[in-house]
């Protein structure tokens, strides 16, 4: 059952509780009073509840397509809701941190219908990761080709990111499936973030002649984006255990080595790149990104269950929300900020109304 909720910033809220029958969701109304404030002093709205470990946000105008992990996307749609139906042409493998993960509407999306997506499978005995091709037809999304097959996937670090840059190619990330030499390795598609035109080739300019690859030595990547001037930034996940933390953001430029495993927080060695910010020995695992006018960049963080606001030109980070547990998504649309909760990817602690969407007034 997915609830979709309007909160305002008085606190009062109609309800549309939805009801199952098949995929579509129907919907009753009733009032209730919800606490609209969060510990950071903001006000927001609960678009949508109950969500099943949600992990990307998407926007066509009003409308809003949230991938579940699970393998479904959800539709909020002019007061309603429904679930729709995924057809994959390869057995989705939920596992661990895999699944269904990135989606990406095509930029002509209202007349293809078509949308990129990244998930998780498994063959031969081994977990992958591939990229692929979507179209809507009659309230349920199909398979309808095969870009790239092959990321080496794991229990952890898949990536999983999508997004269309300012060039109009196709980027993705890719965590190092918990090998971490794979980074370093341009013959792996692992560790990498990865760039192709929107009909899947090898685009000319890539930095690697005949390859994907993009830039390389990460560890797991899940959040990309650009600002005005067109510089691309990323989210990444630090090191595990003793030394944890070094969660980074990083500018990134194509060709560039970003170093992971072979030097962690403000390390430096010939040839890599130190990271723009490193959150030293505190883990806060940043996974979605999105950039705002000012240049700002806003982080949707797991561990450490906060939306932050970082300047690249200060290096400072301040907390937007905090309150709601662990974060995947964030993404601005139409002045609004639309952050995807993430409590019931089985390391959080859901509430009985968890996962769910909220939207924040700029």
């Amino acid at each position: 059952m997915i609830r979709l909720v309007g909160i305002g910033i008085v606190g009062m809220a109609v309800i549309l509780l939805s009801s199952a029958c098949s995929d579509k969701l129907s919907s009753t109304t009733k009032s209730k009073t919800v606490e609209s404030q969060t510990k950071a002093g903001n006000a927001y709205t609960i678009l949508a509840e109950k969500l099943r470990t949600p992990w990307s946000i998407q926007f066509d105008e009003e409308t809003v397509y949230v991938s579940e992990r699970e393998g479904s996307i959800v539709k909020i749609s002019n007061g309603s809701v429904s679930r729709q139906k995924v057809k994959l042409n390869k057995p989705l493998k939920v596992q661990g941190e895999g699944g269904f993960l990135g989606i990406q509407l095509a930029p002509d999306f209202q007349k293809s219908r078509q949308a990129y997506a990244y998930h998780t499978y498994e063959e031969g005995g081994k977990i992958f990761n591939r990229v692929i091709v979507l179209q809507e037809i009659n309230g349920e999304w199909k398979e309808i080709k095969s870009f790239l097959e092959g990321i080496p996937g794991g229990q952890i670090h898949n990536g999983g990111r999508l997004a269309i840059g300012p060039d109009n190619m196709l980027y993705m990330t890719t965590g190092d499936s918990g090998v971490d030499k794979l980074a370093q390795d341009l013959n792996s598609s692992a560790g990498k973030i990865l760039r192709m035109t929107l009909d899947g080739k090898v685009p000319s300019d890539n930095p690697f002649t005949k390859s994907y690859v993009y830039s390389y030595g990460h560890r797991n990547s899940q959040g990309i984006a650009w600002d005005k001037q067109g510089r691309m930034f990323s989210s990444e996940h630090g090191p595990s255990g003793n030394p944890g933390g070094h969660d980074e953001i990083n500018l990134i430029e194509k060709g560039n080595n970003y170093g992971w495993p072979v030097m962690i927080g403000n390390e430096k060695k010939e040839g890599m790149v130190t990271p723009l910010y490193q959150t030293g020995d505190t883990a806060i695992a940043p996974s979605g990104i999105d950039i705002d006018a000012d240049g700002q960049i806003l982080i949707a963080t797991l561990v450490g269950k906060k939306l932050y606001r970082f300047n690249p030109d200060t290096k400072q980070m301040a907390a937007v929300l905090e309150g709601e547990g662990r974060l995947r998504d964030v993404r601005l649309h139409n002045g609004d900020i639309y952050v995807l909760t993430n409590n019931t990817d089985g390391r959080g602690s859901p509430s009985a109304s968890d996962d769910r969407l909220l939207i924040l007034k700029k």
